[in-house]
């Protein structure tokens, strides 16, 4: 559903000049290329984010408890009272997005050659990943871009995860223990609501808010990411490590100011808040009513 706005997002971002912002760059790909070239990279988006997000979701869960008894015993052997707050969910998404990285890395090199590279134009996911062998290897296939791609994951898997769980517990807090500035808020949604409407609610707020988190995160390492596995600039794309890819996106405004500069990293975000939006506030909220249920 929301490959079309991820082929946009990418051109956005790997053609700035000539895709300038989402409606219009739309119209211009329909009209160049047909409305076809909006599922470009269908394949290796369903395959690699479909064993990503499995990845991702089980990992955090085995994770985070783990890290949670980790913190407890550490602060048994200190003799320090307290909770650790969100820091054993950051370390569990941390651990999440990077494993999710090693998997994405082929998949995502794959879907972003067969949107911005007209070499690869008709060509299918396993046809793609061989070019991409024969290219550079399989080594180079298979890891090329992890610096860009553990920064977009690692930060987009925190946004999404953690930010999730905290506002779900601040929200499910003021209903269940309210303070006495909401203790009457809270009573009269209980009286007017039902229990299974509240959850649905506190669900899709929660992860509302946890998709822009997660985006605006991760929106720089989304924009490396494209810069880094673009096709037309043969293998001195495949050269250039993060830092120097960072340096290019940032060159291109540099003579407007820094501000502006700076704003390269951030090209595509509307494009980029409905795709992620769409897909993070689904996710999250069958996520959440499944662990309800478990």
């Amino acid at each position: 559903i929301t490959t079309p706005i991820d082929v946009v997002k990418t051109r956005m971002q790997s053609n700035p000049d000539k895709y300038k912002s989402l409606l219009p760059a739309t119209a211009t790909i329909i009209k160049e290329e047909g409305a076809q070239a909006l599922t470009k990279g269908l394949v290796p988006t369903l395959v690699g984010y479909g064993i990503e997000g499995a990845l991702k979701f089980g990992i955090y869960e085995v994770s985070k408890p783990l890290a949670v008894l980790a913190f407890q015993r550490l602060n048994n052997k200190l003799n320090r009272s307290g909770k650790a707050g969100a820091l054993p969910f950051l370390l569990a998404s941390i651990m999440a997005g990077a494993v999710a990285s090693l998997v994405l890395v082929p998949m995502e090199s794959t879907r972003i050659r067969m949107v911005t590279d007209a070499s690869f134009e008709g060509i299918g996911l396993l046809r793609g990943l061989g070019k991409l062998i024969d290219e550079a290897g399989l080594v180079q296939t298979l890891t090329v871009g992890l610096g860009a791609m553990l920064a977009k994951q690692v930060p987009y898997t925190f946004g999404k995860q953690v930010s999730f769980d905290v506002v779900a517990k601040f929200l499910y807090g003021i209903l269940n223990n309210p303070s006495q500035s909401t203790a009457s808020l809270a009573e009269t949604i209980s009286k007017s609501f039902s229990p299974e409407f509240i959850k649905w609610t506190v669900s899709v707020l929660s992860a509302m808010i946890a998709s822009v988190m997660a985006c605006l995160m991760s929106q720089p390492g989304d924009v490396i990411l494209t810069e880094t596995y673009k096709g037309g600039d043969g293998d001195a794309t495949k050269k250039r490590g993060l830092a120097e890819v960072s340096s290019t996106i940032f060159a291109r405004n540099s003579d407007d100011g820094v501000v502006l500069a700076l704003t390269g990293f951030f090209t595509g975000l509307q494009a980029r808040f409905v795709h992620v939006g769409m897909i993070i506030t689904s996710q999250l909220v069958i996520y959440d009513l499944v662990k309800q249920l478990l």
